[in-house]
């Protein structure tokens, strides 16, 4: 990483990987303040959306230092798109981030398209959102974080073997809720922001019900924000009902999870929801 961005992002390395499946992959690994695996090996955080997410996510790395709410220590390893991909991390994450077979809500297709009403959004970029959706491969995404970039992890930084955690927003969100419900072992928390639960037959309801009771034991801790139950546009108010539903649902099958209400809107809540997650799963 550059002298500049080291200041930015201090104890931050930065590669790129090509999955199994032929897709590129930049990420950041951020390292806890005097980290030294051979005194302690630390768990993982992987954090998704890192194009996004990693300049508001990784510098709170610091509440691990914090003498009035220390966090348990954590390696975080945020998880974005690399090289000429990087600029189009807003359609591949739809690729990426979403469970297949997700039906496409209207609400969403309308919010799409009033973006290239307003000019925000371009006839090729819509349609070529809408095209991943109608694809997705969470699965495939999945399996890329836990069978090969987590042993590169493990590898290179020398991590625990356990006691590791998973955070993401909007559909970030949703694939956390996927992960929770398929492949829960390999985490000990998993952080769900305002998941993009914007279909009412969304693939996680359907694997909650196949579930039944077996719910798993992983810590869940699920936040979504004022401003989308309140404000006028359909795709929030979607996903904040849905999000409400399906946590009132696990709550009566006594599943072990948490939830908090943010102050915030769908875009300015992500490092909220972030830290809420860490006060609330992975508190000292």
């Amino acid at each position: 990483m550059s002298t500049m961005w080291q200041g930015c992002l201090a104890h931050t390395d930065y590669f790129e990987m090509r999955s199994g499946g032929g897709h590129d992959y930049g990420v950041w690994v951020t390292t806890p303040p005097h980290y030294d695996p051979a005194t302690a090996k630390t768990p993982v955080v992987y954090v998704l959306d890192g194009n996004w997410a990693v300049g508001m996510t990784a510098p709170l790395i610091v509440t691990q230092l914090d003498p009035m709410q220390s966090i348990q220590p954590y390696i975080q390893v945020s998880v974005g798109y690399a090289g000429e991909e990087a600029e189009h991390w807003d359609r591949l994450r739809n690729r990426d981030l979403v469970p297949p077979g997700e039906p496409v809500a209207k609400e969403y297709v309308d919010a799409v398209e009033l973006g290239v009403e307003r000019g925000t959004t371009t006839r090729e970029q819509a349609d070529s959102q809408l095209a991943e959706l109608r694809d997705s491969r969470g699965d495939v995404f999945l399996d890329f974080l836990t069978d090969e970039l987590h042993p590169r992890i493990e590898r290179d930084y020398g991590t625990a073997p356990s006691g590791h955690g998973l955070f993401g927003y909007s559909y970030g969100g949703l694939f956390s809720l996927y992960a929770w419900l398929t492949r829960s072992t390999f985490f000990d928390s998993i952080g769900a922001g305002s998941p993009g639960i914007v279909h009412p037959d969304s693939q996680v309801f359907a694997r909650l019900e196949a579930r039944g009771d077996d719910l798993p034991a992983t810590k869940l801790h699920v936040t979504f924000n004022e401003r989308e139950i309140l404000g006028d546009m359909a795709v929030y108010q979607n996903l904040a009902t849905n999000t409400a539903t399906f946590l009132h649902r696990l709550t009566s099958r006594n599943a072990s999870v948490t939830s908090a209400l943010m102050h915030e809107t769908h875009v300015t809540g992500l490092q909220a929801s972030f830290l809420s997650y860490l006060r609330t799963c992975r508190a000292q």
